[in-house]
């Protein structure tokens, strides 16, 4: 990917920092896509537990994973779902101390996901070769012949 590519103005910068996200591939380089998985995979794991957590109204359950999305989802650029995060950590965090159930995170929880979700597909859309590659063509590759003129005067 050069450094023109950079600069392309993508869809999803409500939730992406897609600078952020650049400055972060080249650091990592070759492990970037591998510590993507992870992210991924720790994300997906965290927001169920998130989840778990609210159902089984279990407030110490919300700190860990929610502390988890947050520190990766920053490392990445995406800064919506960490802070989504941030609030259900600090939330939970006060409510252990008060020793009360935070029941006004629900939407927050709700929210968490469907960021979650929708960071991942921006993710994906922005590694996967095929949609990143400049002058990439819909349908296979190649281009179409266009012939209907031969033979004609």
């Amino acid at each position: 990917m050069g450094s023109e590519d950079n600069q392309v103005e993508r869809p999803g910068g409500d939730v992406v920092d897609w600078a952020h996200f650049e400055k972060t591939r080249g650091e990592l380089g070759p492990g970037f896509i591998r510590i993507l998985s992870y992210f991924r995979e720790d994300g997906t794991k965290s927001v169920a537990a998130i989840e778990q957590a609210m159902h089984d109204q279990n407030t110490v359950a919300l700190v860990i994973p929610a502390h988890t999305i947050k520190g990766e989802a920053r490392q990445f650029g995406a800064e919506p779902l960490a802070r989504i995060a941030e609030l259900i950590e600090s939330t939970a965090r006060l409510c252990i101390e008060t020793r009360r159930f935070p029941d006004e995170l629900i939407r927050d929880v709700v929210e968490l996901r469907k960021v979650f979700e929708r960071t991942i597909a921006l993710f994906d859309e922005a590694t996967n070769p095929l949609k990143s590659r400049p002058g990439a063509m819909p349908g296979g590759f190649g281009r179409k012949a266009n012939n209907q003129s031969f033979g004609r005067i």
